[in-house]
C-alpha cells in the first residue's frame, strides 16, 4: 500500500468517470426504460478502480469482478427492453480507466475524453455505418488497415540486395501511402462534391497519375474550350499533388535530406498553387464525384507504384556501383520523365548513403522536376492542343524557375 495519497490520480479517475455518466445519462434521458449506470454510478465505478488499484492489484482485480458482476445483473434484467451491452461495457471500462488513472493519470483521461465522444455520437456513427459507408468502400477500409497494422509488422525490415536498397518494410510503407493518400481523396471529393468542379478532381486525381491527369484534362479542354482555364488550373493543382508526394516519399527514404530542399519544395509548390487558383471557378459542368459503390483505391495501382520506385532504386545503385554518381543520376533523370517519385526516392537514397552531399541534391532536384515537367508539357500539348499545352508549359516551367531561384538565392 502507498503511503503517499494520489489526489491527481484520484481526482482524473473521478473526472473521466463523471464525463462518462454524464453522456450516459443524457443519452439514456428520454426513454421509457429503467435507468442505466449515469452520473453517480460512473463517477463511483472510477473512484472504486482508482483507489482499488491503489491499495492493491489483488484489490483491483476483486472490485473488478464485482463490477462485472453486477453490470451481468443488471443486463439480465433489462435484456428484454434494452439489448445493446454498451452501457454495461462502458461501465466495465470505467473501472478500468479509474485503475489506469493511478499509474498514467494522462492517458487514463484522454482515452475517457474518447469513450465519451463515442457514446455521445452514437446517432451520426450508426448513419455513417449503415448509410453512408458502401460495401467497397468498407472492404477497402479493412484492407488498408490490414495492410498497415498487419502486414506491415510482420514484413522484413532489411535490405535483401547486394546493394543494400531493396527493404520490403519499406515498399509497403509505399504501397499503404499510395493507398490511404488515394482513399483520403475519395473521401474528400465526396464530401465536397462538385462544388469546386474540376479543381478538387484535379487536386486529388494527381496522387493518382499526374500525367494522365493532365492528359485528361487537356481532352476537356479539347472538346469544350470554355473549359480551357479551368483545365489548366486544375492542371496545376494536379501537379500540386504529385510535388506534395515528395515529402512522404522522401521522408520514407531520406528524412535527413528533407529539411535541405523544402525551399525548393516550398517555392515549386507556391508558383503551383497560383496556377491553380487562377482556374478556381464553380463548375457545374465538371467530373462527377465518386459514388458509394466507387472504390476508394485500386491496390494493383498502389502495388505497381511503390514496385516501380524499389525497382528504380535497384537501377540507381547499380548505375552508382559501375559508374558511379554520374551514372546513377543520369538513370534517376531519365526515370524522371515516366515517373518522378521513383526519381526522387533514387536521389534521397544517394543523399542517405552521403553519395550527394546537400547542394547537389538540391540541383538534382531541380533537374527532376525540369525532367517531369518537360514530359508533362509534351502530353499537355499532345491531349488539349497549343491552347492548353502552352499555358500548362508555361505554368510548370515556373515551377522549375521558382525552385531553381530558391537554390541560388539561398
Amino acid at each position: 500500500m502507498a503511503t503517499e495519497t494520489p489526489w491527481v490520480p484520484l481526482a482524473t479517475a473521478l473526472g473521466l468517470g463523471l464525463l462518462i455518466g454524464a453522456v450516459r445519462e443524457r443519452r439514456q434521458q428520454d426513454r421509457p426504460s429503467p435507468p442505466e449506470a449515469g452520473l453517480r454510478t460512473h463517477g463511483l465505478a472510477a473512484l472504486c478502480g482508482a483507489v482499488a488499484l491503489w491499495l492493491q492489484p489483488a484489490a483491483f482485480v476483486a472490485v473488478l469482478v464485482l463490477v462485472g458482476v453486477f453490470v451481468a445483473m443488471s443486463y439480465r434484467q433489462s435484456r428484454t427492453e434494452d439489448p445493446g451491452l454498451t452501457g454495461e461495457v462502458a461501465l466495465v471500462l470505467t473501472t478500468l480507466l479509474g485503475g489506469l488513472a493511478v499509474g498514467l493519470p494522462e492517458l487514463a483521461a484522454a482515452l475517457g475524453v474518447v469513450v465519451a465522444v463515442l457514446l455521445y455520437a452514437k446517432a451520426p456513427l450508426h448513419r455513417i455505418a449503415r448509410d453512408l459507408v458502401s460495401e467497397a468502400e468498407l472492404q477497402d477500409g479493412l484492407i488498408l488497415l490490414a495492410s498497415a497494422l498487419v502486414i506491415l509488422p510482420l514484413v522484413p525490415d532489411r535490405n535483401l540486395d547486394p546493394w543494400g536498397v531493396f527493404n520490403p518494410a519499406l515498399l509497403w510503407k509505399l504501397v499503404v501511402l499510395v493507398m490511404a493518400i488515394s482513399a483520403m481523396g475519395h473521401v474528400a471529393l465526396r464530401l465536397v462534391g462538385n462544388r469546386w468542379g474540376l479543381a478538387v478532381a484535379g487536386f486529388f486525381a494527381g496522387y493518382v497519375s499526374s500525367t494522365a491527369a493532365v492528359a485528361g484534362f487537356g481532352q476537356r479542354a479539347r472538346n469544350a474550350p470554355s473549359l480551357r482555364t479551368q483545365a489548366v488550373g486544375a492542371a496545376m493543382l494536379t501537379n500540386l499533388a504529385s510535388l506534395s508526394l515528395f515529402v512522404p516519399v522522401l521522408l520514407a527514404v531520406a528524412p535527413g535530406l528533407l529539411p535541405e530542399v523544402w525551399r525548393e519544395l516550398a517555392a515549386a509548390a507556391t508558383v503551383l498553387a497560383l496556377g491553380g487558383a487562377l482556374g478556381l471557378r464553380r463548375d457545374d459542368g465538371g467530373p462527377p464525384p465518386p459514388t458509394a459503390a466507387q472504390r476508394m483505391f485500386r491496390f494493383r495501382q498502389a502495388l505497381a507504384f511503390a514496385v516501380i520506385i524499389t525497382g528504380v532504386l535497384i537501377v540507381s545503385a547499380a548505375l552508382n556501383a559501375w559508374l558511379g554518381p554520374k551514372g546513377a543520376m543520369a538513370g534517376a533523370t531519365v526515370a524522371a520523365l515516366a515517373e518522378v517519385h521513383a526519381a526522387v526516392a533514387t536521389v534521397g537514397r544517394l543523399s542517405a548513403e552521403n553519395v550527394f552531399d546537400a547542394g547537389q541534391a538540391r540541383w538534382a532536384l531541380v533537374a527532376l522536376l525540369g525532367a517531369s515537367a518537360l514530359a508533362k508539357s509534351a502530353v499537355a500539348l499532345a491531349s488539349g492542343g497549343a491552347a492548353y499545352g502552352l499555358r500548362v508549359t508555361l505554368g510548370l516551367a515556373l515551377m522549375v524557375a521558382a525552385a531553381l531561384l530558391a537554390i541560388i538565392l539561398s
